[in-house]
């Protein structure tokens, strides 16, 4: 039986590498489609809203449409939902007039929101914040000033959880932060500024997971397509992610292929970013892993 809301989040507290689907672009947002997907080999299902449809109907007809065919066979209402948004990190200004779109996707009940862009450790406060209910306390005065989210979504999200509008404001909060917040807020951190700012960004509490986004960063580096292998620059920026996430006890995600997931894991990789059921097989079975998907 599943023991929280957000599988993505359970996996990660046990330490577990988890996998994720789901396309930047093109992801169909159908009552339909979130039947096919709910039984998904995936742990999180990504919705690529930056560059893709901004559609707030189809995604609350997707989230339906997950719960009608579910549950998962690990006991999770649903599998963990997380929306790249259109927003960027590139200052608190940008974010905080931007916010309204966080609680659009909050309210249609998904479990966690990507940050693209990021640049700005006020843009990360702000964005943590936004998320948050005033009524979740931990991380203020400690980095973070009163959540900022209101009420008024509880009723569509609660549908898609499956719990009590109580239960939902004292769970729809990030975690590790909260040990018991079912939300996952990720950045990505992906050109020179936002690299030079590594370190800052990821001590912002609040924050569940980071990466390294390698196709935007080759275009801020000069690159019109990304070079094979990687130039210095770009491995040392993996590196400085990589290593703010553990400093900060967060989760990094990089790219795995069946080849190099077992690497992955050994090296402190959490999120693999494949799209590949294969890689997934291959690294549950080497992490010993006993959810099933």
């Amino acid at each position: 039986m599943a023991e929280r809301i957000s599988r993505a989040v359970e996996l990660l507290a046990q330490d577990q590498m988890i996998y994720y689907t789901g396309a930047h672009t093109g992801h169909v947002l159908t009552f339909e489609q979130g039947q096919k997907d709910a039984q998904t080999w995936a742990d999180y299902i990504n919705v690529g809203m930056e560059h893709g449809c901004f559609d707030m109907t189809g995604l609350a007809n997707y989230m339906k449409g997950l719960v009608a065919e579910g549950p998962t066979n690990s006991g999770h209402r649903t599998p963990s939902v997380i929306v790249e948004v259109p927003v960027d990190g590139s200052s608190e200004a940008v974010v905080r007039a931007n916010a309204w779109q966080f609680r659009q996707i909050l309210a249609r009940g998904v479990h966690g929101i990507l940050l693209c862009m990021v640049q700005s450790p006020d843009a990360v406060r702000a964005f943590v914040e936004e998320c948050r209910y005033p009524i979740n306390r931990q991380g203020i005065g400690h980095g973070l000033e009163e959540g900022k989210r209101g009420v008024g979504s509880e009723a569509t999200a609660t549908e898609i959880w499956g719990c009590s509008r109580n239960e939902y404001l004292d769970k729809a909060d990030p975690w590790p932060l909260n040990p018991d917040g079912e939300l996952l807020l990720g950045l990505k951190i992906e050109n020179i500024k936002g690299v030079s700012m590594t370190e800052q960004c990821l001590k912002v509490p609040g924050i569940g997971f980071a990466e390294m986004g390698p196709g935007d960063l080759c275009m801020s580096l000069g690159y019109k397509a990304r070079p094979n292998p990687l130039p210095v620059e770009m491995v040392e920026a993996r590196e400085r992610v990589k290593n703010a996430c553990a400093e900060n006890r967060i989760a990094f995600l990089s790219s795995c292929t069946p080849d190099t997931v077992k690497e992955r894991i050994d090296e402190g990789v959490r999120i693999a970013s494949s799209g590949n059921e294969e890689t997934a097989k291959v690294g549950r079975e080497y992490s010993k892993r006993t959810m099933l998907v």
